[in-house]
């Protein structure tokens, strides 16, 4: 990254701003999502990189060469150096000032710079987040969930669905094998009896079983589904055997959107 900078706008003179709101579970798996480093650091430096200079900066915003200390690896296993430097987007207060952040810990997902020790590129423009311990925390849940053994993997589509009626009226099943980035499987059945509330499953193993229910709101499964698959059942995967079995499919699919709800984001 180049290091171009204007010297006056530093952190010194910069006015505190009102605190962001909480970034929402879906933002920090955004930024998570194979990130090779997460860092707390303490921010010495920030220095305000002049406008030209900021290409693709969003209006209300502005970039920044920041000098920081690593405080913990959080997330990763490379080891990395006490003094990090990077650039990182910032926004801008109502007076359009950079935020205070000299000598505040912040939270960092990022990748190291080969050949250029201390040196760090964010995943993202803006993948730096104030810390305190109720982010910590969450940070440290999250990862958890990505590291674990047969993680959820990214859902990248639905590959087909499949509804099958049962003998009696208002009785059948539908089947949604879904794409995933990895290849692995996943997929969620609908069952319908009579009567009774349809009954939901997500799988990402071989293994379905027709009692797992959906996965909780702000968990890695729920967050592979509710933020990734599309909002209709796209009509190239529904394969049924008659106009009412597709039909009946995509009633189930948008039932399974609806169980999930949305997945909302701060970041933009």
């Amino acid at each position: 990254m180049a290091l171009l900078v204007a010297g006056t706008a530093q952190a010194d003179s910069q006015a505190a701003a009102p605190a962001a709101p909480a970034p929402d579970y879906a933002d920090l798996a955004d930024l998570a999502d194979s990130t090779p480093l997460v860092i707390r650091a303490q921010v010495r430096k920030v220095i305000a990189v002049e406008p030209a200079r900021a290409r693709g900066a969003r209006p209300g915003w502005a970039r920044a060469f920041v000098e920081a200390r690593t405080e913990a690896l959080i997330g990763g296993n490379r080891a990395i150096g006490e003094q990090l430097r990077y650039l990182v987007d910032l926004k801008l207060d109502a007076k359009g000032k950079l935020p205070a952040l000299k000598k505040k810990s912040v939270a960092l997902f990022a990748r190291a710079v080969d050949g250029r020790p201390g040196e760090l590129q964010l995943v993202a423009p803006d993948a730096q987040l104030v810390w305190d311990p109720a982010l910590d925390a969450r940070l440290r849940a999250l990862l958890a969930e990505f590291y674990a053994p047969g993680a959820p993997q990214k859902i990248t589509g639905v590959r087909e669905a499949l509804h099958v009626p049962g003998t009696l009226a208002g009785q059948g099943e539908t089947q949604l094998f879904l794409s995933t980035a990895s290849g692995d499987p996943a997929a969620i059945t609908v069952t319908r009896a009579p009567g009774a509330a349809p009954r939901f499953s997500a799988s990402f193993s071989e293994v379905v079983s027709d009692s797992a229910g959906l996965p909780a709101p702000d968990t890695l499964a729920w967050y592979r589904l509710a933020c990734f698959l599309p909002p209709q059942l796209p009509a190239s995967a529904n394969i049924g055997a008659s106009d009412a079995d597709r039909a009946a499919a995509a009633a189930d699919y948008r039932a399974v959107i609806g169980q999930l709800g949305p997945c909302p984001r701060q970041r933009r």
